[in-house]
């Protein structure tokens, strides 16, 4: 099977479609890993208050621990505290969750990017590709064929006039030529269809 046409012109503007889809689908990733990025800058007041509801549930922790120490009173005030530092941890947690949140909305918006935008440009690449191959490989298997040059030499007489300009038309015509099975002509002919298909005879 071949991937690119033998004719200069059509392989020029297959492998720039090439270039352009793999250049469409680079850029599109690069695009979602900052929109990951900028979501994740969100979770920057959760990893504050993670960080700030760390330290204050340790300070009041050892607070705690220190004011149990006083005679009498201290189981007393330390209570108190340790309430607090339950409150402080409640706060770090919930910052943690934030932070667990955006990053799982980052991580999905990028893979939904990422999958959204390749798909588009396979949907608008890929189909023309592979119908390409397949009609230049049937083209080809076409011409090997006992035959093939007189299915090809049709083929051409049936596809767009404007590319049998070039074939030389004897007296009587193209069509009549090729019903009297002039060889020249049929050659000619099913030149133009490889052509058409990007080939070379």
């Amino acid at each position: 099977m071949r991937l690119y046409a033998q004719t200069p012109a059509r392989r020029s503007r297959q492998v720039l479609a090439d270039l352009i889809a793999v250049t469409l689908i680079a850029v599109a990733v690069w695009f979602a890993l900052a929109v990951r990025d900028a979501i994740q800058l969100l979770a920057e007041p959760g990893r504050k208050a993670q960080s700030a509801g760390d330290s204050l549930a340790g300070g009041l922790g050892d607070a705690g621990d220190a004011a149990s120490k006083v005679p009498l009173v201290g189981g007393s005030l330390k209570k108190p505290l340790q309430s607090a530092a339950d409150a402080a941890t409640g706060l770090s947690d919930a910052g943690q969750s934030l932070e667990d949140l955006v990053g799982h909305v980052a991580t999905l918006a990028a893979v939904a990017l990422i999958v959204l935008s390749v798909a588009f440009v396979l949907v608008l690449w890929l189909p023309p590709r592979l119908r390409w191959m397949r009609r230049s490989t049937t083209t080809r298997r076409l011409l090997d064929a006992p035959g093939g040059a007189d299915l090809l030499a049709l083929r051409a007489l049936t596809g767009p006039q404007r590319d049998l300009a070039a074939v030389f038309a004897p007296p009587g015509g193209l069509a009549d030529a090729w019903r009297r099975g002039d060889q020249k002509v049929i050659a000619d002919l099913s030149k133009v269809t490889l052509r058409q298909a990007g080939l070379r005879p």
